[in-house]
């Protein structure tokens, strides 16, 4: 699902990056659902097994970023839309629209704000 964050981690990682996301959901929950949809057949993601993809960009330290895709400002409500819906916040991304609730969206963004 965060395949192709790709354009999701567009390397604006910046130390005064706005996420704070841990309190809005639960990661331990994020990180199972990142596993459950296979975001890591794109994307490399620190602490998901098997999480080893390089068609999208790492995920490592993305609660540092400044940008989703390089272009949308990373705050929570918006990490939530891109993983529902990235082609509503950036229309020619390659990153899919993998069928996540709001709920699940809210509890993967706490996992990837927590990626220092």
């Amino acid at each position: 699902m965060l395949s192709l964050l790709g354009a999701c981690g567009s390397d604006s990682s910046d130390s005064a990056a706005p996420l704070q996301m841990a309190a809005r959901g639960d990661p331990l929950q994020g990180q199972r659902l990142i596993t459950q949809f296979q975001c890591g057949s794109c994307h490399a993601i620190p602490g998901v097994p098997a999480a080893r993809g390089v068609h999208g960009p790492s995920l490592q330290a993305f609660g540092k970023r400044s940008y989703i895709a390089g272009r949308v400002p990373n705050f929570p409500d918006a990490l939530e839309q891109w993983l529902m819906a990235p082609a509503s916040l950036v229309p020619d991304t390659a990153m899919p629209g993998m069928g996540v609730s709001r709920e699940e969206a809210r509890h993967m963004a706490a996992y990837l704000g927590q990626l220092e």
